[in-house]
């Protein structure tokens, strides 16, 4: 079976970030995502899409993300059952971010953080993961020149 949710869009509010009883990091937001089609003569509507994040994915988004920053967020799509405070049955629908990513420019994020900058949800049981990047972190000193006298080797 297959279970897999990407949404890119912008957030409605500052997560924060929230610690269960067993010492959980968790937060939930809300992403702003257009749809693709509008009816001749209307706006364009938008959904929004309430997310949870758990661990270090949850610090993540709460230390880099706020209202209005453009994010990318892949997950899956899990519901739940609740009573609510009048005694009232409901459903709550969300997804669940395995990953998240920047996806705004530099200047739009105000953390400096590189475009393309994500964080993927370790498992439980491994060991915390660290920042994946699409880009290189190579400085001008860490290259060398080639002499281009000499016949390619190849």
């Amino acid at each position: 079976m297959l279970n897999c949710a990407v949404i890119m869009g912008r957030l409605t509010a500052d997560p924060e970030l929230r610690t269960t009883t067993s010492g959980v990091s968790v937060t939930s937001f809300t992403v702003a995502v257009d749809r693709n089609y509008q009816k001749a003569g209307t706006e364009r509507q938008t959904d929004f899409i309430n997310v949870v994040a758990w661990r270090q994915t949850a610090e993540f988004v709460s230390r880099y993300f706020h209202k209005g920053s453009m994010i990318a967020v892949q997950g899956s799509i899990q519901t739940r059952n609740y009573e609510d405070r009048n005694g009232n049955k409901r459903t709550a629908v969300e997804i669940v971010a395995d990953n998240v990513s920047f996806t705004g420019s530099k200047a739009e994020t105000g953390t400096g953080a590189p475009q393309g900058q994500a964080y993927t949800q370790a498992a439980p049981a491994a060991a915390p993961a660290a920042p994946a990047a699409s880009f290189s972190t190579a400085g001008a000193d860490d290259f060398s020149s080639l002499d281009t006298d000499d016949d390619l080797p190849f």
